[in-house]
C-alpha cells in the first residue's frame, strides 16, 4: 500500500511540474511577444491640444464659445495657425470673431478662417499686412463672363495707346492678383459666381495701386482667371496690332554711301584756300 502510495506521489510532483514548466514556458513567450509588438509600434505620438467646431458654421456667422471644443491631435501634424488655447481664440474684453471660411464638424480652427476679435467678416479682415484694397470695373466681357469669385488668382492686361503716333497696344501689368471681393461679397464659399459683375476688388501694394490707376485712366483693364493649380508665372507680354495681324515692319531704306571727295590746300599771300580735285587710287 505504501508503495502505491508513494509512486502516486511522486507522479503527482512529476505532472505539477511538468504543469509548472509548460505555465512558465508560456508566459514567456507571450511576454516576448509583447515585447516584439511593442518594438514594431515605434514611439509613442506626442499628442497635443487644438480648437475645433462642434458644428457646421457659416460664413459671417459668430463663433460662439459653444461651438469650440478641445480635442487632442499629433503634434506634428497641426496645421499653420490653428488655436491651441481657448484663451488666444476668445480673448477677454477683445470682441467677438466672425467666420470668413465654413467650417464643418470636428474641423480645426485657424486663424485665415476666422476674424480678428472685435472685427466684422468685411474686406478688412481679409487684407495681409501692408497690402490695399483696390477695385477696378469690370463688364461681362473683362471679367471672364462671370467666372470669378472670392478668392481666385487674375492676371491684368492694360489696352492702350502707346504714344500719340502710335497704335493701340495690350500689355500684361500686374499678374496673380488676389481677388478679395466680387461687387458687394467677399465670401469665398458661394456655390455660384456672380452672373455680370460690375466691380472686382483685389489685393495689391500701393505701388501696385497706383499702376492700376492709372491704367484704368488711360484704357481699358481686362483680367484673366489663373488656374487654381497652376504655379507657372507669366513672363512679359505685348502685342499691337501688326502684331495680332501678321503684317512685317517695312526695314529702312539704307542710306547711301557719300562719294569720295578729295582737295589740296594752297596758300595766296595770307590766305589758305581749299580746291577740289578728282581723286585717283
Amino acid at each position: 500500500m505504501r508503495i502505491v502510495f508513494s509512486l502516486v506521489l511522486l507522479l503527482g510532483v512529476g505532472l505539477a511540474g511538468f504543469a509548472a514548466y509548460m505555465v512558465q514556458d508560456y508566459i514567456s513567450r507571450q511576454q516576448a511577444a509583447l515585447a516584439q509588438a511593442r518594438a514594431q509600434q515605434g514611439p509613442a505620438v506626442e499628442m497635443t491640444e487644438v480648437m475645433v467646431t462642434t458644428e457646421a458654421v457659416r460664413y459671417g456667422q459668430v463663433l460662439s464659445p459653444e461651438a469650440v471644443e478641445t480635442v487632442a491631435w499629433p503634434a506634428d501634424a497641426v496645421p499653420e495657425g490653428t488655436f491651441t488655447d481657448r484663451s488666444e481664440l476668445f480673448p477677454e474684453g477683445a470682441g467677438r470673431r466672425v467666420v470668413l471660411r465654413a467650417m464643418e464638424p470636428s474641423e480645426p480652427i485657424m486663424a485665415v478662417k476666422v476674424s480678428d476679435p472685435g472685427r466684422e467678416a468685411g474686406i478688412t479682415s481679409r487684407l495681409s499686412e501692408g497690402m490695399r484694397a483696390f477695385t477696378i470695373r469690370v463688364d461681362l466681357t473683362t471679367g471672364v463672363s462671370g467666372f470669378l469669385r472670392p478668392g481666385d488668382r487674375v492676371d491684368v492686361y492694360w489696352t492702350g495707346r502707346r504714344d500719340r503716333n502710335g497704335g493701340d497696344i495690350t500689355r500684361l501689368i500686374e499678374s496673380e492678383l488676389r481677388l478679395i471681393a466680387v461687387d458687394q461679397s467677399a465670401d469665398q464659399d458661394r456655390e455660384n459666381a456672380t452672373v455680370n459683375p460690375n466691380t472686382v476688388t483685389v489685393e495689391v501694394t500701393p505701388q501696385q495701386v497706383a499702376a492700376l490707376a492709372q491704367a484704368q485712366s488711360t484704357g481699358r483693364i481686362s483680367l484673366s482667371l489663373v488656374g487654381a493649380m497652376d504655379q507657372t508665372r507669366a513672363g512679359a507680354v505685348e502685342i499691337d496690332q501688326r502684331e495680332l495681324l501678321g503684317i512685317q515692319r517695312a526695314e529702312p531704306a539704307p542710306e547711301p554711301e557719300p562719294e569720295p571727295s578729295c582737295s589740296v590746300r594752297t596758300r595766296r599771300g595770307s590766305e589758305v584756300v581749299e580746291i577740289e580735285i578728282p581723286c585717283t587710287n
